[in-house]
């Protein structure tokens, strides 16, 4: 079995590596970087540079013959206002998190198709169906990702590929640190306020290997759900936010933040 991870370099993406291996999967790892864990073939690929994925992806169809299962794991965050937002950083987030793995996953779908199966796993965010405010690019890539990904699971489903989404919340990884920031000045004096919040709120949030055990689960099932919530608090926040009337639920998220 052979199994195709991006975002391998650390934090999920690294754990999911790992878990993969031990059920014994051909493990292929991608990043910018090209680390992974040990074991695991490492490839330096921008995901947002579309030659390079479809060259990457057919090197490795090339040597295995098949591909099993992708994990579209790589992802970046920016915070600040809208308003203050720079086209460059709303271009490059919607470049890794939505048209990246749209690339890694258009690359794996036509050998996936002639093998007549297979199983793409998308992590997407609590942060997807909860627009968080100074986050508004990182929920809206994430909301892109999702529902792309809910319409490919039928698009697929004939030729019996499998498609999910994972929808973690918090978690303590290297993807806090790396987060693009913009200041909201005196205009937004509650923004810094609110991403330090946030911040902390990640770095004491569930671990990446249960993230990543979640994942694993998505992708290694014969009949996985749409949707996984990785978390039961996260699970619960989710529920209450659907049941709650549009106009209360998104007023709480501005009380919170």
């Amino acid at each position: 079995m052979v199994a195709i991870v991006t975002g391998a370099s650390s934090g999920i993406g690294y754990e999911v590596c790992i878990q993969l291996l031990q059920k014994g999967y051909k493990v292929y790892g991608l990043s910018r970087r090209g680390t992974a864990p040990e074991g695991v073939e490492g490839r330096a690929v921008d995901i947002s540079d579309e030659a390079a994925v479809f060259a990457c992806i057919r090197e490795i169809a090339g040597i295995e013959g098949r591909i099993d299962l992708l994990v579209n794991n790589a992802g970046m965050g920016i915070s600040g206002p809208v308003e203050f937002a720079s086209d460059e950083d709303v271009r490059r987030i919607m470049d890794v998190n939505f048209l990246g793995a749209f690339h890694v996953t258009r690359a794996v779908l036509p050998y996936m198709r002639e093998q007549k199966g297979g199983s793409v796993v998308f992590t997407s965010s609590v942060a997807a169906p909860i627009s968080i405010p100074y986050q508004a690019f990182y929920s809206a890539s994430k909301a892109a990702l999702q529902a792309m990904a809910l319409a490919l699971r039928n698009e697929v489903r004939e030729y019996g590929i499998r498609v999910s989404v994972v929808m973690p919340g918090d978690s303590g990884t290297g993807f806090t640190d790396a987060r693009r920031k913009t200041s909201g000045g005196d205009a937004y004096p509650r923004c810094e306020r609110a991403v330090s919040s946030m911040e902390h709120d990640e770095r004491n949030g569930i671990a990446p290997s249960k993230v990543a055990a979640v994942i694993v689960r998505a992708g290694t099932r014969r009949n996985p759900a749409p949707l996984y919530v990785a978390g039961f608090r996260y699970r619960l926040l989710l529920t209450l936010y659907n049941l709650l009337p549009a106009r209360v639920a998104v007023w709480l998220v501005g009380k919170v933040y």
